[in-house]
């Protein structure tokens, strides 16, 4: 751990503590989290910014705490709202692990989010870097709060050539984080450090010049700040061919059908759908012949109105999109119902079923 923070020693941390603050204070974005320091919105903001860009948080953020603006309204919903609410941003464990998370901090500490390392940690989906950022941000805690940009930034700063990919590799930026972060205002250190990895240090083309902290950087002055961080590639992703259709029946009422409790996209809903293994060899009538044995539905379908792709970070959806009809009774059941176009918007779908139903919509 040492040889990884020799160049730690050569900062002044001092000076880049005050460097670093003094810039996000005059430059920081007017983000709505930000408004105050309530640990819940934090919290919640943190939770969605995980794997999703901002501009594309802050509508979802805003809604979010207008519909539940307390731990008791969260804890409380339903699960359905939750995940409407939650529609689009994907990850949907985020959101089912939060609640229940919610849940405990009503029932266990009355409602207060935890202020100590070893309680916080304790919440379903907390993981190392949430419980940083709540701590630092609403309470004033110095704990590291290490995510990517953290350590993208760090990387360079402090030259250090571990593989970030790697799971280990997060306690050398933990314990630098330690070591640099400001007592007095752990709050803005933090955010200061990945607003400078949003904003200035980026993945690529890092624009260095306008950079606050570029008189400590060690990766600035050997010049090696467009080669790290040293990140190893993903695993390939896999590729799967999905037919999915748009079902009515008699009463012109469309099929939907809910997801298992567990695994992806877990209790979401979707339009009926089934994986075709041999792709070429799959024409209408076959994929309807899929729908009956998988599904028991028995279909008519009529043509493919499209293809979508969705990816996921492990895998890749491609979908063809048919319009079609159910050719015998259909019962209703928890996990099978008949909705009109106005009904469905009381239900939550995957974006790649949003993208479907647009498609339906355009043709009708």
């Amino acid at each position: 751990m040492l040889i990884e923070l020799k160049n730690i020693t050569e900062i002044n941390i001092n000076a880049f503590q005050n460097d670093l603050i003094s810039w996000f204070k005059s430059e920081q974005r007017d983000l709505p989290w930000r408004k105050d320091q309530d640990p819940y919105k934090v919290w919640v903001s943190e939770i969605m910014l995980q794997q999703t860009r901002v501009d594309t948080v802050i509508p979802y953020f805003n809604r979010f705490i207008e519909w539940f603006p307390t731990i008791e309204d969260l804890a409380e919903a339903e699960e359905d709202k939750v995940l409407k609410a939650w529609e689009g941003l994907g990850y949907y464990s985020r959101v089912r692990n939060l609640q229940s998370a919610v849940k405990e901090v009503k029932e266990n500490y009355n409602s207060k989010v935890p202020s100590t390392p070893e309680e916080i940690a304790k919440l379903k989906g907390v993981g190392p870097y949430t419980a940083g950022a709540i701590l630092s941000i609403a309470y004033g805690v110095p704990e590291p709060a290490v995510d990517g940009n953290v350590m993208r930034v760090l990387s360079r700063i402090l030259s250090i050539w571990e593989d970030i990919a790697k799971p280990s590799t997060r306690k050398i930026f933990e314990k630098a984080v330690r070591e640099l972060i400001s007592h007095d205002d752990p709050s803005a250190f933090n955010q200061a450090l990945m607003e400078l990895g949003a904003l200035i240090c980026t993945p690529t083309s890092p624009s260095c010049l306008l950079c606050p902290v570029r008189e400590h950087c060690h990766g600035f002055h050997e010049g090696v700040q467009n080669e790290l961080p040293v990140k190893t590639k993903k695993t390939k992703t896999r590729h799967v061919q999905l037919a999915s259709a748009i079902l009515l029946a008699e009463n012109g009422k469309i099929v939907i059908h809910k997801r298992p409790s567990s695994g992806l996209l877990a209790n979401l809903w979707e339009f009926p759908n089934v994986e075709i293994v041999h792709p070429l060899q799959a024409d209408r009538e076959e994929v309807a012949g899929q729908f009956n044995q998988s599904l028991n539905l028995s279909v008519k379908l009529d043509h493919i109105i499209g293809q979508i792709e969705h990816v996921f970070s492990h895998l890749v959806w491609n979908i063809k999109v048919y319009t079609g009809k159910i050719c015998s009774e259909f019962v209703e059941s928890d996990e099978w119902r008949l909705v009109s176009l106005a009904e469905m918007e009381e239900y939550a779908f995957p974006v790649s079923y949003q993208k479907m139903l647009k498609l339906y919509q355009e043709q009708k």
